[in-house]
C-alpha cells in the first residue's frame, strides 16, 4: 500500500555534489587543507532541520545566531513557577533552570510566526530579523552585487568562523524541486569554486556543494512576493550582546499601531500651542499611550535556583548580572529620569494612564522574590511568610561574594518600575521626535534631556539597541525591509 506524502528527494548530480559522496570527502579535505572551511565546524554543531515547510529562513538564520553564540536574551524553554504577566515589564520566576536559546519560534519579528508557516519569509524580512536578533548584518540584493563580490564574501567567512553567509536562491538553478530557498554556506573549494550548502531542508536534499557561479545564477531570481532579486547576507557578532536589559516586543501584531504612534503621532502631537514645559511634553506622550503598549516593551529579570553543593551564581551570571543593575543604574542617574519620576509622582493620570496593571509592578517583584527565597529555602509548600516588601526585599545573597542586585539578590533595586521604562523609550525615539516643539527655549531644555551623546557607554548602547529596534518596526510598517536592506541608523 502506497505511504501519502514524499520521503526525501534524489539530489541532481550534476550539478550538486552530494557532501557523504566519495567525492564531496574529497572537495571537503582540500578545502580543509586551504583553509577554507574554518566556518564550517560551528554551523554544522548547531545545523538543524526546518521544524516547517516555509520556515527554511527561520531555521537558518537560528543556527547561525547560535553558532555565533550571540545571546537571544530571553527564555527559549524551561520550567517555571511564577508565569509572565501580562503587563509592560515580562516578568519570570523559574524552578529549574531556564535555556535561552535561538529556535525558529523566537523569530518572531517583523513576521508573524502564521504567516512565515503560510507562505515563507522575503529575504528583507530574514534581515529585520538578524538585525532584530542583535546580530551585525551584511546584507546585499544579487542585481546590486556582484559574482566577484559574492565570492570574496564567501571566501572570507570560510576562513574565519568569526562571520557566516547565508543564501537565498532558487532552487530551479540547480536543478531541484521548490523554488524560493535559504540555507546557509558551510565552506568553500577555491579550486573548483564550489560552495557547501547546509541545506536546512534535511528530510529533501543533504548537504551538498554546488559551483559558486550557479548558486549566483539562483540568487539573480526574483522573489514573485517582492519582486526584488534574492541575494546574500553576512551575519557576524557585535561586540556585545545588545539589548541587556531592555528590549521592544513584536510578538503581537499591535506593535504595527505602537510603532506608527511613537514614530510618527508623538511628533505631530508636541507641535501644539500647548507644550510649554517638560511636564506637558512629558504628559502628552504618556495619556496618548495606546492601551496595548504593555506589550510592546520588556524587561528582562532572571533568577537561578541554586545547585546543591554549587555555587550560587557562575562567573558568567554574575558578570551578565552585574552589567544589568549597572544600566538600570545609569538610567536612574539622567537628569531625563527624575522629570520622569515626578511627572508620574504629581500626575492626576497617574499611572494607569500607560497601562492599568503598572502600579503592581513592586507587588509583582515582591512576590516574584519572596517565591524564589521560598524555593532557596526548600520550603515549596510551606506558610512561612518571607517579608519582601518594597522597604524590605533581602532575601537571597550570592555566597562568597558582595551582594548582587537583582530581584532575587539582596535587594529589590532592580525591580521594573514605570519610570525606568519609561525613561529608556525617551530616550531611544529619534532626535527629529522633538523638533515641532514650538517654544525654543523648552526645545533646548529637551533636547539636552534626551541626547545620547553624553551617556555612559552601557546606557548609551543600550539605548542605541532599541532605537534600531524602532527603525526596523517602521520599516516593517510602511514595507519597506526588501528596499532599504542598511543597517538601521543609530
Amino acid at each position: 500500500m502506497a505511504m501519502a506524502g514524499l520521503y526525501r528527494r534524489l539530489l541532481p548530480s550534476p550539478p550538486a555534489v552530494e557532501f557523504a559522496s566519495s567525492e564531496g570527502k574529497q572537495l571537503f579535505l582540500e578545502a580543509i587543507q586551504n583553509g577554507t572551511m574554518e566556518g564550517f565546524y560551528r554551523l554544522v554543531s548547531y545545523f538543524q532541520t526546518q521544524s516547517e515547510p516555509a520556515y527554511c529562513g527561520l531555521a537558518t538564520l537560528s543556527m547561525v545566531l547560535n553558532a555565533l553564540a550571540i545571546d537571544p536574551g530571553r527564555k527559549w524553554k524551561g520550567t517555571h513557577i511564577f508565569h509572565e504577566t501580562e503587563i509592560t515589564i515580562s516578568f519570570s520566576m523559574f524552578y529549574s533552570r531556564p535555556w535561552r536559546w535561538f529556535d525558529e519560534s523566537m523569530l518572531d519579528c517583523c513576521e508573524p510566526l502564521e504567516k512565515v508557516k503560510a507562505r515563507g519569509i522575503s529575504f528583507g524580512k530574514l534581515v529585520c530579523l538578524a538585525h532584530c536578533a542583535g546580530a551585525k548584518v551584511e546584507a546585499f540584493h544579487a542585481n546590486q552585487s556582484s559574482v566577484d563580490e559574492f565570492r570574496k564574501y564567501v571566501k572570507s567567512c570560510s576562513t574565519s568562523d568569526d562571520c557566516h553567509v547565508i543564501s537565498s536562491y532558487h532552487r530551479a538553478a540547480l536543478k531541484q524541486t521548490g523554488t524560493g530557498h535559504f540555507s546557509p554556506i558551510g565552506g568553500y573549494h577555491a579550486g573548483k569554486d564550489m560552495a557547501l550548502i547546509l541545506d536546512v531542508a534535511r528530510f529533501k536534499y543533504p548537504p551538498h556543494w554546488v559551483p559558486l557561479t550557479l548558486l549566483w545564477e539562483g540568487m539573480n531570481y526574483a522573489d514573485e512576493t517582492t519582486g526584488q532579486s534574492r541575494g546574500f547576507m553576512l551575519i557576524s557578532r557585535p561586540h556585545r550582546d545588545p539589548g541587556m536589559l531592555y528590549t521592544l516586543s513584536c510578538k503581537h501584531e499591535s506593535w504595527i499601531s505602537i510603532a506608527k504612534f511613537l514614530m510618527d503621532d508623538v511628533p505631530h502631537l508636541l507641535k501644539s500651542d500647548d507644550v510649554k514645559d517638560v511636564h506637558k511634553v512629558l504628559s502628552v506622550v504618556v495619556t496618548s499611550l495606546p492601551s496595548n503598549f504593555g506589550e510592546f516593551i520588556k524587561w528582562v529579570a532572571e533568577i537561578r535556583r541554586r545547585e546543591d553543593g554549587g555555587p550560587s551564581l557562575s562567573a558568567e551570571e554574575k558578570a551578565r548580572l552585574s552589567i544589568k543593575a549597572e544600566v538600570l543604574k545609569q538610567v536612574q542617574e539622567t537628569q531625563l529620569f527624575k522629570h520622569v519620576a515626578s511627572f508620574l509622582l504629581n500626575s492626576c493620570c497617574g499611572l494607569s494612564s500607560i497601562s492599568g496593571h503598572w502600579d503592581t509592578l513592586p507587588d509583582i517583584a515582591a512576590s516574584v522574590c519572596c517565591q524564589g527565597a521560598q524555593i532557596l529555602g526548600g520550603k515549596l509548600s510551606s506558610s512561612a511568610v518571607y517579608c519582601c516588601r518594597e522597604t524590605c526585599m533581602k532575601c537571597l545573597k550570592a555566597e562568597g561574594d558582595k551582594p548582587i542586585t537583582m530581584v532575587c539578590g539582596t535587594n529589590i533595586e532592580m525591580h521594573p518600575a514605570t519610570s525606568d521604562v519609561l525613561t529608556v523609550l525617551l530616550l531611544s525615539l529619534p532626535s527629529t521626535t522633538w523638533a515641532g516643539i514650538k517654544d525654543v527655549h523648552l526645545l533646548k531644555k529637551i533636547d539636552g534631556l534626551v541626547s545620547i551623546d553624553n551617556l555612559p557607554t552601557l546606557l548609551q548602547e543600550e539605548v542605541l539597541h532599541l532605537r534600531r529596534q524602532l527603525q526596523l518596526l517602521k520599516r516593517c510598517q510602511e514595507n519597506k525591509v526588501d528596499e532599504d536592506l542598511g543597517a538601521p541608523q543609530s
